[in-house]
């Protein structure tokens, strides 16, 4: 089943919803839409680059501050004063790569190499035993492993017609 879309005059949108609905107990494939028929679809994957990409490019500077460089030494980060700022500025490469779709998809691996051991060095939620605190390393830990899935997509996918990439093929 493919995702409804409206971008067709000769129904409202609450028509479409009804429509699709209709589809869905009725098992028929009529008033779905397909979405490559949207025409500024690359649109969307440039404002889903973009929102990707923005929590990197924003927590870099952190990376070197003497408290986040404190904290990962406290959560037992091995050369934590080298490999912090190091850190932090592979999130900041992969996510500008990402963003600007300039080799994106090797930018979507320096995510990944960056987010697996920090999400599981840094977010330990296994093994705290306050409630508060444990829910919310769990969040982030979700979080990172979220990421980390929309990053291998890249990998796959690439960042659209809308990237540096996409001019380097024409």
């Amino acid at each position: 089943m493919t995702i409804l879309a409206y971008n067709s005059p000769k129904y409202n949108q609450f028509t479409y919803i009804y429509m699709y609905i209709h589809a869905l107990f009725n098992h028929s494939n009529f008033p779905i839409i397909h979405l490559k028929k949207i025409k500024n679809m690359k649109y969307i994957l440039l404002t889903g680059r973009f929102l990707f990409s923005i929590i990197f490019l924003m927590s870099m500077m952190g990376h070197f501050s003497a408290g986040t460089i404190a904290y990962a030494t406290s959560a037992g980060v091995p050369m934590a004063s080298f490999l912090v700022p190091a850190t932090g500025v592979m999130a900041f490469l992969g996510g500008l790569s990402i963003l600007l779709g300039y080799k994106a998809k090797i930018g979507a691996w320096i995510i990944v190499v960056f987010l697996l051991p920090v999400t599981f060095m840094m977010h330990k939620f296994w093994t705290i035993t306050d409630p508060m605190m444990m829910q919310m390393q769990m969040t982030i830990f979700m979080k990172n492993i979220a990421l980390t899935g929309a990053a291998l997509m890249i990998t796959y996918l690439g960042t659209g017609p809308l990237s540096l990439d996409a001019r380097e093929k024409k």
